[in-house]
């Protein structure tokens, strides 16, 4: 079952790479008491998820945290080591969160895993954005294609909140 709008983020725990090296993040840690703008990609290094998806989070991260956003995080079912080398080459470390869900447990969990073996890329996530505040969804932008980032822009995210 795909999670919805008002059902609660079930428990896990991220690797992230900081500066001083790879550290756990709950889901407790990263959204409890806090608004926080997550999105999620199929692969770090993709073509839409590095040119299209992840820059326009960077881009427009002053003005989504102006409206009352407290965090901003991307996860993909990529190992820390990638995501700490995707946040280093796009100038994202240290303004948002890079989190590895390297086994797709949350993923799957969500419900918003899919197969994309016949692209070479194995288990991933699909492409989605959501607002949490407190843990519990608020809205939620599911792609129909892993190759659009239309519903789950950042600008579109902008608009809801």
């Amino acid at each position: 079952m795909t999670i919805a709008i008002g059902d609660k983020l079930p428990a896990a725990t991220f690797k992230e790479k900081t500066t001083d090296g790879p550290v756990e993040i709950s889901t407790d840690e990263l959204f409890k008491g806090k608004r926080v703008v997550l999105f999620a990609v199929p692969g770090a290094f993709t073509p839409t998820c590095s040119l299209n998806h992840l820059p326009g989070f960077l881009e427009n991260r002053d003005a989504i945290l102006a409206r009352g956003v407290d965090d901003i995080a991307v996860v993909s079912v990529n190992d820390w080591h990638v995501m700490g080398a995707w946040a280093q080459s796009s100038g994202g470390m240290g303004k948002i969160h890079f989190l590895s869900d390297w086994d797709a447990s949350f993923t799957k969990a969500l419900g918003l895993d899919i197969d994309l073996s016949g692209g070479g890329l194995g288990l991933r996530s699909k492409r989605y954005s959501m607002l949490v505040d407190d843990g519990v969804v608020k809205s939620l932008n599911i792609e129909e294609s892993p190759g659009q980032a239309t519903v789950s822009s950042a600008a579109a995210i902008i608009e809801q909140l």
